[in-house]
């Protein structure tokens, strides 16, 4: 099957629903993708999820890369888009061609995610114009969650509610190929998905959008540090695994395993050819 590219991702729109997924590996990369996910965002999230940060704005591009080219050796049909880090694109134009280049390049990318509303609209155009597309992000931005006073709902209040409007038109013009809208009212994201013309992916912003999006090891039980209010478990693997691991010390320990069935066999006349040369 041939991987899906931007243009099946557009045309999507108001035909059937987009399923994305973060992915951080090739293995479940490939579980992602066969299981028929459409988007597969190798996200900045892999420096909490996968590397241990406290946040995601230590995650450096050459560590985005090295994830990166990995879960495209696990993908097939799914479009596979690289998360620009903190400070990759922020500073300059050139330097966010060039870095977003390198996802495209060098991991197999087929687009970049960018996140910020108006006030990256002339970067994430001058990135588009060098052709590569770009998934914008807007809403609630990890990165700059500080600024926009923590990890909270964003646009509950008239002024809020504006600019995320006003931020998906800027980008839409900016040529953004799809939205990801974060933590907004789910009213706010129907809004939006009827005033532009591109996808919206939803992560915390209700039904009334074109897709969603969640965190892997959240739908799978796995982080527990803390869960997104949004954020739905299929399933706690997290207590599975630990029970599992608990098991394998235990057996270990009081030597029940390996058994038999786990262990390799050399023929006895072998073995004592072997042992009468060792004792000559």
């Amino acid at each position: 099957m041939s991987s899906l590219t931007v243009k099946d991702i557009r045309e999507k729109k108001g035909r059937e629903r987009i399923v994305a997924l973060t992915a951080y590996d090739a293995l479940m990369a490939r579980l992602v993708d066969e299981a028929g996910c459409d988007l597969i965002l190798v996200g900045d999230s892999l420096g909490m999820l996968v590397l241990g940060y406290e946040n995601t704005l230590p995650v450096t591009m050459e560590e985005m890369i090295h994830h990166a080219k990995a879960v495209r050796r696990g993908v097939r049909r799914a479009l596979l888009v690289g998360d620009m880090p903190f400070l990759s694109y922020q500073v300059g134009k050139e330097e966010a061609i060039r870095n977003a280049g390198r996802f495209l390049k060098e991991a197999g990318c087929a687009a970049v995610k960018i996140e910020g509303g108006q006030e990256m609209a002339d970067i994430i155009s001058a990135v588009v114009r060098a052709g590569i597309p770009v998934l914008g992000h807007i809403g609630l931005t990890p990165q700059t969650a500080q600024s926009l006073g923590g990890f909270k709902v964003q646009g509950r209040d008239e002024e809020g509610a504006r600019k995320i409007l006003e931020d998906a038109r800027v980008l839409e013009e900016a040529g953004v190929f799809a939205l990801i809208l974060e933590c907004i009212p789910a009213a706010l994201s129907g809004l939006i998905t009827e005033q532009v013309s591109i996808p919206t992916i939803g992560i915390g912003a209700g039904p009334q959008v074109d897709g969603q999006i969640l965190v892997l090891h959240d739908l799978l039980g796995l982080f527990e540090e803390f869960r997104p209010r949004f954020a739905k478990a299929y399933v706690q693997l997290a207590p599975q695994i630990r029970q599992a691991l608990s098991a394998y010390t235990e057996e270990v320990r009081k030597g029940v395993f390996p058994r038999e069935e786990h262990s390799f066999q050399i023929k006895e006349d072998v073995l004592s050819r072997i042992k009468e040369s060792l004792e000559n």
